[in-house]
């Protein structure tokens, strides 16, 4: 494919591409070009926010370049202080490689595996002695560090920075040295990052990579970035039902945020099921019922996904709501008793897993997405008696679950 051609896949989707004109120029001399994004595992699992960047790797690798899956073992230890107001918590190395495994079982739903090349920054960086740092540090001043947006609202404040964390930058800069980059894909909130990257390649006498900043995917609240932490996400593992039930309640407006990043659909098309929406022709629910299929698919057997779309509508069907033939069944011990004869009913689910967390459930609650017995419950404080039955059901996601105490 010609370089042009080329270019209009891969700028889908991106905020920056640094430069057009460079990255045409690197096409035209080289038939594969050497792409890299870094991850650094500082939690066991990935989302839709990671899919985007990873959606973005597998077109490289379907245009025949070569794509590194960096995992920043390393600089995951040391905590990336992008967009933080406080220094970040180090991880320790058996956190990193517990997460490292997990990481990759989970990108080769997305990326081709023999294609891809997983690759380790502690390889160079654990070998770096005293003065390898001070040399790379020697590269970069601290007035260029401080024009990072977290670090000057810092300064200005007077919150301080650690020395680590301003090394965090030259460490992942120093990743594209080491790899001899042509491309480095990252999210916009890693922009300062990867134009260090380009900054140290020229620095060690190297051809500067070209930057791609894909957005940040809006996590299910609407409001703020796709987090675990958050509870505003969806996960890539999770069962189709879940996966379907979070997608389908995303707001009508996100839905074609969503369209752009997470699927390949034209662009043109979605723009007609915009319209068509706009002039009645089309329903928005079946539009997002779509939506949720194509990236279903990516992830899942489709045939497996149909069902379990077939039963969620059956389950959320206004009309003839019903309740699943097999309901998974959870007895209480006594552990569940032991601090309190009435145990809050967010504190046990969040133990038996059914949601991620106790504020998960708190926030599920405060949105009205958790019946009990069939009744939307309001009380974060809810509580559980002994000797009884409830039917738990999170409405959104059509989950359910039977509680005996």
């Amino acid at each position: 494919m010609e370089p042009k051609q080329q270019i209009e896949i891969l700028k889908r989707g991106c905020v920056d591409v640094i430069s057009e004109e460079e990255l045409i120029s690197k096409l035209q001399k080289k038939k594969t070009l050497k792409v890299k994004a870094g991850f650094d595992p500082t939690a066991p699992d990935l989302h839709l926010g990671h899919f985007v960047l990873l959606r973005k790797m597998r077109h490289f690798q379907d245009l025949g370049h070569e794509v590194s899956f960096l995992l920043g073992d390393f600089t995951a230890m040391i905590g990336d202080p992008t967009g933080k107001s406080e220094t970040r918590k180090r991880l320790s190395k058996e956190e990193v490689l517990e997460n490292s495994k997990t990481y990759q079982s989970q990108v080769f739903k997305v990326l081709d595996p023999k294609k891809t090349k997983i690759v380790y920054n502690s390889e160079w960086c654990s070998g770096m002695n005293f003065e390898n740092v001070l040399v790379l540090s020697s590269k970069y001043s601290v007035a260029r560090l401080l024009e990072r947006d977290d670090f000057s609202k810092r300064y200005k404040s007077g919150l301080p920075i650690s020395l680590i964390e301003f090394l965090y930058p030259l460490v992942q800069g120093y990743d594209s040295v080491e790899m001899e980059s042509d491309v480095e894909l990252g999210g916009t909130d890693q922009k300062f990052n990867l134009l260090v990257g380009r900054d140290l390649q020229r620095e060690y006498g190297k051809e500067p990579q070209c930057v791609l900043t894909l957005p940040l995917l809006v996590g299910l609240d609407g409001s703020k970035k796709m987090s675990k932490s958050l509870g505003n996400y969806v996960g890539i593992t999770e069962e189709p039902i879940d996966m379907f039930g979070k997608l389908m309640s995303i707001s009508d407006e996100l839905m074609w945020n969503y369209f752009e990043l997470l699927t390949d659909i034209p662009m043109k098309e979605i723009s007609e099921k915009k319209n068509g929406i706009q002039s009645g022709s089309l329903h928005p629910k079946e539009v997002k019922t779509e939506l949720a299929k194509l990236v279903m698919d990516q992830f899942s057997d489709p045939q497996k996904n149909e069902a379990a779309i077939q039963e969620w509508n059956r389950v959320h069907n206004p009309k003839s709501r019903s309740i699943p033939d097999e309901i998974p069944v959870s007895k209480l011990g006594e552990e569940f008793f032991e601090e309190s004869q009435t145990p809050q009913l967010v504190w046990v689910l969040a133990k038996i897993g059914f949601i991620p967390s106790v504020s998960e459930g708190r926030r599920l609650i405060k949105s009205g997405g958790i019946y009990v017995d069939e009744q939307q419950i309001s009380d974060e404080k809810f509580t559980l008696s002994l000797q009884k039955e409830y039917l738990v059901r999170q409405g959104k996601k059509g989950k359910f679950l039977k509680l005996v105490t």
